[in-house]
């Protein structure tokens, strides 16, 4: 069960092929599935997870220790890595586990890649119901984006406020925005108190114009403008 059923041929067969792409496939598009009850991301990111296995094992199927067609291969994997948008910690976990799913596949060894895809994929939506990793401070964070005038001196416009509703803020950068009219300002802070999120953005409102204003959960993702 645990062989891999391309051990007797140094060529792969039509059949060896067949039976590798219909556990890949299967295996993935259960991988798939059991991922997306905790990981929050789109169907596109689902598809490709699921499909994903079956394409990697297709490829070293096809490599087949040729070194050459290996390196060939692995440079054009870098140019794809260097022409995609980086996603969360969540989508890069995924790709990883069905790619190394994907390698034990092409090397013949369906019942690893399957153990692999399947068994990662519970633990992970375990994990993730776990509440360990939570820092009560992390969840505090939270992200103050202010758009204003161009004609507005903002440095020391908001001193006021912050002094009033916020124990920390951090300022994360300045971008123009609105053809170059207007100026958003970026803040990483944490609230006096909750209840009074309301007030200061209506304190805001009123030095920067009643332009807008956001105040979103803060992640790492905030600190590139």
């Amino acid at each position: 069960m645990f062989d891999s059923i391309y051990s007797n041929s140094t060529f792969t067969t039509v059949g060896q092929l067949s039976i590798m792409a219909a556990v890949a496939l299967v295996s993935g598009f259960i991988y798939a599935f059991i991922l997306s009850f905790r990981v929050r991301s789109t169907k596109r990111f689902f598809m490709v997870n699921a499909i994903l296995p079956f394409v990697i094992g297709l490829i070293i199927s096809f490599v087949n220790g040729n070194i050459g067609v290996g390196v060939a291969i692995g440079g054009a994997f870098a140019l794809i890595r260097f022409r995609s948008a980086p996603g969360t910690a969540d989508e890069i976990a995924g790709i990883f586990i069905s790619m190394t799913a994907g390698v034990a596949f092409g090397m013949g060894y369906l019942a690893y890649g399957a153990i692999v895809l399947i068994g990662l994929a519970i633990i992970y939506d375990l994990l993730t119901m776990l509440h360990i990793f939570d820092h009560k401070s992390q969840k505090e964070e939270k992200l103050l984006r202010i758009t204003i005038p161009e004609s507005l001196e903002y440095n020391d416009v908001f001193k006021d406020v912050f002094d009033k509703y916020l124990k920390v803020c951090e300022s994360i950068g300045v971008k123009t925005t609105g053809m170059g009219s207007m100026f958003r300002l970026s803040f990483k802070v944490k609230m006096k108190d909750p209840k009074d999120e309301k007030k200061m953005i209506d304190d805001i409102r009123i030095l920067n114009g009643n332009l807008e204003i956001q105040l979103l959960p803060f992640t790492e993702k905030d600190t590139t403008l």
